[in-house]
């Protein structure tokens, strides 16, 4: 049955359930009530009592439909309404992760029965097609990575030859950094790839992540001497954190890389490491160029780049900070940026070893 046919019988029921009401209640007044009087009382009497009974009848009966009325009309739209409700809800838990999650039927056959079958065959295909590009990045990524390696192979043996012209050698360097940026972002998709395909273990122990902070602030010190920053290590507590060393180094050299590369020269990046409540709060922060806020909502998507990068002699490929966001995720962590007045703050909370070893 079709919802347009149960919503029309359920409201026709209802409405002649209220007229048997009001038609009841209308004979029991006028007629039956009448005739009762005419048989005990004077006939003067039964006209003038017949304005009074007619208004009665008018506000306390008319009154009781119209309460009738909007009470059913309330019902029956909630329940036509649940089974959308209900979908809806379903439908906001489906993303990119449960494709494979299926919308339960209402086992009516109606309309709503067929949008579930429609939806659950989209997502279905929705899933077969993401399966599709996570197989090719990851086919694609690989077999770029063998001609990379080669390249930059040659490339560096040429440049092991000290009787290039110097116009050539600076030509074979500049393609010597094109290799290792393209080199960069094969490996940021072979890890999404494999993230999103759930092909990545991560080797969770307790470590304390103090050191690893260190470790990140003295290497820190060596990318930003070019460009004359000064990096500082304002608070460095003895924290321990459950989670996988080699991707939060990997994390934090991420975000000092950023820091670094987005500044002004003779700028300043300053890292701090201290316990808020149950977590580990690590903030890297620098002195660039404030980011705006329609930009900084975005700059957690794979390849965005929200400054004029392209056209600038910033490296990078878009994929850093979106990297970040998921060993920071993998964690159990969560990670923000905060920009104004020239200072750019990220700031991670990790959970604590003991915490963690709960979760």
């Amino acid at each position: 049955m079709t919802i347009r046919m149960r919503l029309t019988l359920w409201y026709a029921v209802i409405f002649s359930v209220s007229l048997l009401v009001i038609g009841f209640a209308m004979y029991s007044e006028l007629v039956l009530e009448t005739r009762a009087k005419i048989a005990h009382h004077h006939r003067a009497t039964i006209d003038d009592d017949a304005g009074v009974d007619i208004t009665q009848i008018i506000f306390i009966y008319g009154g009781s439909a119209i309460v009738v009325g909007l009470l059913g009309g309330w019902w029956l739209t909630r329940r036509a309404f649940a089974p959308v409700a209900a979908l809806t809800t379903a439908a906001e838990r489906i993303h990119e992760g449960n494709l494979t999650q299926k919308i339960p039927r209402s086992g009516s056959g109606d309309e709503l029965d067929r949008l579930t079958d429609v939806f659950n065959a989209m997502t279905t295909r929705l899933a077969g097609s993401f399966q599709r590009i996570r197989e090719f990045s990851l086919h694609a990524s690989h077999e770029l990575k063998t001609p990379l390696t080669v390249l930059h192979g040659e490339l560096e043996t040429d440049l092991n030859n000290e009787a290039l012209p110097s116009t050539q050698r600076e030509k074979i360097l500049g393609q010597l950094d094109e290799i290792q940026r393209l080199t960069k972002i094969v490996d940021g998709l072979t890890l999404f790839t494999k993230a999103d395909a759930g092909q990545i273990e991560l080797k969770f122990a307790p470590l304390a992540l103090n050191e690893i902070v260190r470790d990140v602030f003295e290497d820190a010190q060596i990318l930003a001497k070019p460009a004359n920053i000064s990096v500082n290590l304002a608070a460095c507590e003895n924290i321990s954190v459950h989670g996988d060393r080699h991707r939060l180094r990997q994390l934090l050299l991420n975000l000092t890389d950023n820091a670094v590369k987005y500044n002004q020269p003779g700028g300043t990046v300053e890292f701090s490491l201290r316990r808020d409540g149950a977590g580990a709060e690590l903030k890297i922060s620098n002195t660039g160029k404030n980011i705006p806020p329609e930009i900084l909502a975005r700059v957690f998507e794979r390849f965005f780049r929200g400054d004029p990068a392209h056209n600038s002699a910033v490296d990078g490929c878009g994929l850093g900070l979106s990297i970040a966001q998921w060993i920071v995720t993998a964690h159990h962590g969560d990670i923000r940026i905060a920009s104004a007045e020239n200072r750019t703050t990220v700031t991670v909370r990790l959970p604590l070893a003991s915490e963690k070893a709960n979760l």
